[in-house]
């Protein structure tokens, strides 16, 4: 296989809402918050869902590269319940190969409030169920040996089990790549992330907000500094300012795509990824990728919810 995902198994539930929404729920809008159970159904009661799709961050990447044609797999957690089973299913329809047998677990299978406002801005409200519980018995070495790349995501790591799920992963990997997921997961887990970036990745995929909190920069012109000193591949998305990739000396700009008609930002950073390894495992230039990353982001963002088709 190309590429292994190892991520959260996520079902995500699309709803449409306004700011007050948002204001009366004391939701912060553009960021992740973790519900309980109760919490989610409370929200959800006064919603109508516009889609439901089988999601989770390193799950909708490894769709967009099943899409682009490339021979891949997923790992993650998912219970054997109606939405285990849609879960399944859905990747299976997109030709991914899913590397995990369900069974029945105290805990549901995970799933993803994205409320998204009329700006596109999209809000998420994640309970994680039985996704967040993964562990190393989940972990399939076989598998990991087998793929070119694997692919971890930032929501996924926690102390204890996921943790171990990860180091599993790592140690048995030919390639590593990860995405930072989100400031509020680097900031919990700051010194860990570092860990990973500076020593265990190959590829890490962050926005500029993210890699800013990680290594505490003042400005942009430090985390240059910072990738061209790591002698790895790191990627940072900047919103209107596009993209950079930077390995040692090599840093190369990519502008983002303009006059686009946004209607949703759900999966942009997920696609990027996407269109980026598609040019990586492909051997495309530096460059090349990250347009390749640009292209997909930019045509997802002009749709609701985080598939292509």
């Amino acid at each position: 296989m190309k590429i292994l995902g190892v991520g959260n198994a996520i079902v995500d539930v699309i709803c449409k809402v306004d700011d007050n929404f948002l204001t009366k729920n004391n939701l912060t809008k553009s960021t992740m918050k973790l519900v309980d159970e109760k919490e989610f159904k409370s929200l959800l009661s006064n919603l109508k869902i516009e889609e439901t799709v089988a999601g989770g961050s390193v799950a909708n990447s490894i769709v967009g590269l099943a899409q682009l044609g490339n021979d891949v797999g997923f790992i993650g957690k998912v219970n054997d319940d109606e939405l285990g089973n849609k879960y399944e299913e859905g990747l299976r329809k997109e030709k991914v190969k899913y590397f995990y047998s369900k069974k029945k677990e105290k805990l549901p299978t995970g799933t993803c409030l994205i409320l998204i406002t009329p700006d596109s801005e999209r809000t998420m409200c994640v309970f994680l169920g039985i996704a967040g519980e993964i562990s190393e018995n989940d972990i399939d070495v076989n598998i990991i040996k087998k793929s070119e790349i694997i692919f971890l995501e930032g929501y996924l790591w926690d102390k204890g089990n996921p943790k171990k799920a990860f180091e599993k992963a790592i140690k048995n990997s030919n390639k590593v790549a990860m995405s930072l997921s989100d400031k509020f997961c680097v900031d919990r887990h700051k010194s860990h992330f570092l860990d990973l970036v500076k020593n265990k990745l190959d590829i890490t995929f962050a926005n500029e907000q993210e890699i800013l909190s990680l290594i505490n920069a003042k400005n942009f012109d430090e985390v240059i500094s910072f990738g061209k000193n790591l002698g790895k591949l790191i990627i940072i998305t900047r919103g209107e300012k596009g993209s950079i990739g930077i390995h040692k000396d090599n840093l190369v700009e990519c502008d983002i795509q303009k006059n686009l008609k946004i209607v949703d930002l759900t999966g942009a950073g997920d696609l990027f990824a996407a269109g980026f390894l598609n040019g990586y495992i492909n051997n495309f230039s530096l460059k090349e990728s990250l347009e390749k990353g640009t292209e997909m982001s930019s045509r997802i963002i002009q749709k609701i919810g985080a598939r292509l088709s």
